[in-house]
């Protein structure tokens, strides 16, 4: 009996990581997920300033669909300003209609990783 050596798929190279040269250039965002002592989950909203990695915005609840997830952003921007790109992964909240007619009203590019690869959002994956 023989095994058929795997053929590994070639992938193009991810760009690199571009590091901002000023602050409100591009912001990340992430979910993060914990449960209680209960057993109930619950979510965590983080957006970062990629520039000096400052946390603009934390929000926790039990969930967070994408009209928090614009609540949040629309809080943020009201004192800090908007952002040119804002870097996400594919979670639902990201890819939703909601979000992508935000941005654009917004003059916000979104910038969606590849999936499987948490790596091209560093910043906030740290």
């Amino acid at each position: 009996m023989t095994i058929k050596p795997r053929k590994r798929l070639k992938r193009d190279v991810p760009d690199a990581l571009a590091v901002p040269e000023a602050p409100n250039i591009t912001w990340s965002m992430d979910f993060m997920a914990d449960r209680l002592e209960d057993g109930r989950a619950f979510r965590l909203l983080n957006v970062l300033d990629d520039f000096n990695r400052e946390g603009l915005g934390i929000e926790v609840d039990f969930s967070l669909p994408a009209e928090r997830v614009i609540r949040s952003l629309n809080n943020i921007i009201e004192w800090r300003g908007k952002p040119k790109t804002i870097r996400v992964d594919n979670c639902p909240e990201y890819v939703s209609q909601a979000l992508l007619d935000w941005a654009e009203e917004h003059g916000i590019a979104l910038a969606h990783i590849q999936p499987g690869q948490p790596q091209q959002n560093a910043y906030i994956e740290r």
